[in-house]
């Protein structure tokens, strides 16, 4: 059973409109379901689901390839990731100026989502996560609460599922394309293979795509070990920082811009010490080869050249493994893991567009080519 409250209020945005129809919205959902998230397997659950649309998008009948819906990874909540409100960074309105009817939700855990009680406890950090936090929130190292990862990539395709079906039936479609970053990979790219009948096409970029995945549960699940991690700005600024290979890959300016969104998303890590990120640890399995290579949706890869989080070796895996005989790999240059926030992030935003719209990249249905070099 599920239930929705919807909340609706103008996108703030740099930019100027000649009149109201070309200003996007960002509308706020929050769809109910009945947890599978083994910390509160059973119990409800409001995934929050961010829409950015221009208004006349919703006046006019919507064509059934313009509905996407943005998959996040491992950390950053979707609205951080795929929305960040500076001049033209933000992937969500690029998309909705183009006439589409963009999606992001935030799993359980993550953002405006549900996150469970046991987040709430520090001690439910690694020892080395909570050594950070003392004495300033807690007095000395702890034992935790709940010593298991949180959630599992299952609940995580569970949450998506439960997300598609609403948006399927809000705007009436049959399809919906799914665009995800990192371990946005597994989550939607799994989902997909096992709802081929829901999803047009995937935008994947930097997958966290592992040939050695086990299609069976680990022994325990979840697994034992912290329920979450932390990120403070200094973590942020240096996992950034070891993957600039350029000059100018990013601006200062949107390192900011990120950061404050990422505080806003999470109020209560915000006030641990000098304000963290906290995000769930995930036991995943289940997107293994067999599954990849049986996948026949339209699917664009791309890797940022810098990429020290997921290597583009295993990019160029997952494009070798793929069954679709439609399918891009796309190498963006000057670019990390965070590609959609650095200088060549127009160049990330055209191709995804190029693929739902054509379903090629510069007139290539399918191969590798190289980008900004």
């Amino acid at each position: 059973m599920r239930f929705l409250v919807l909340a609706l209020t103008l996108a703030l945005t740099p930019h100027a409109f000649a009149d109201d129809s070309q200003r996007p919205l960002t509308i706020d959902h929050y769809v109910l379901v009945r947890s599978s998230v083994p910390a509160i397997a059973g119990q409800p659950a409001h995934i929050y689901v961010r829409e950015v649309v221009q208004a006349r998008t919703l006046r006019d009948p919507l064509p059934a390839d313009r509905v996407a819906l943005f998959v996040h990874g491992a950390g950053t909540p979707a609205e951080v990731a795929f929305d960040v409100r500076y001049q033209d960074y933000s992937w969500m309105e690029y998309l909705a100026q183009a006439g589409f009817d963009v999606f992001a939700m935030d799993m359980t855990g993550y953002g405006r989502s549900t996150r469970p009680a046991a987040m709430d406890d520090p001690c439910n950090l690694s020892r080395e996560q909570q050594a950070a936090l003392i004495p300033t929130l807690i007095a000395s190292a702890c034992e935790a609460s709940y010593p298991r990862q949180l959630t599992t990539l299952p609940s995580d395709w569970a949450d998506i599922a439960a997300v598609v079906d609403h948006v399927r039936a809000l705007r009436h479609v049959d399809k919906l394309s799914l665009l995800a970053w990192s371990l946005g990979g597994p989550r939607a790219g799994g989902f997909a293979a096992q709802h081929p009948d829901k999803v047009q096409k995937l935008v994947l970029l930097a997958p966290a795509y592992n040939r050695n995945a086990s299609a069976n549960p680990p022994a325990e699940v979840p697994a034992k070990g912290a329920a979450m991690t932390t990120q403070s700005r200094e973590d942020f600024n240096t996992n950034w920082d070891r993957q600039v290979g350029c000059p100018g890959q990013y601006e200062p300016a949107v390192s900011d811009a990120v950061w404050s969104s990422m505080l806003a998303s999470d109020p209560v890590g915000a006030a641990w010490g000098a304000g963290v990120r906290r995000a769930p640890q995930v036991t995943s399995w289940g997107w293994t080869a067999a599954a990849v290579a049986k996948t026949q949706i339209p699917t664009l890869m791309v890797s940022g050249a810098h990429d020290k989080q997921v290597p583009p070796d295993r990019v160029r895996d997952l494009y070798a493994d793929l069954g679709s005989p439609k399918k891009v790999f796309v190498d963006l240059a000057c670019s990390s893991h965070n590609a959609m926030w650095e200088k060549n992030h127009m160049l990330l935003f055209r191709a995804s567009l190029e693929w739902l719209t054509k379903g090629s990249v510069e007139n290539k249905p399918e191969g590798m080519l190289k980008l900004g070099y």
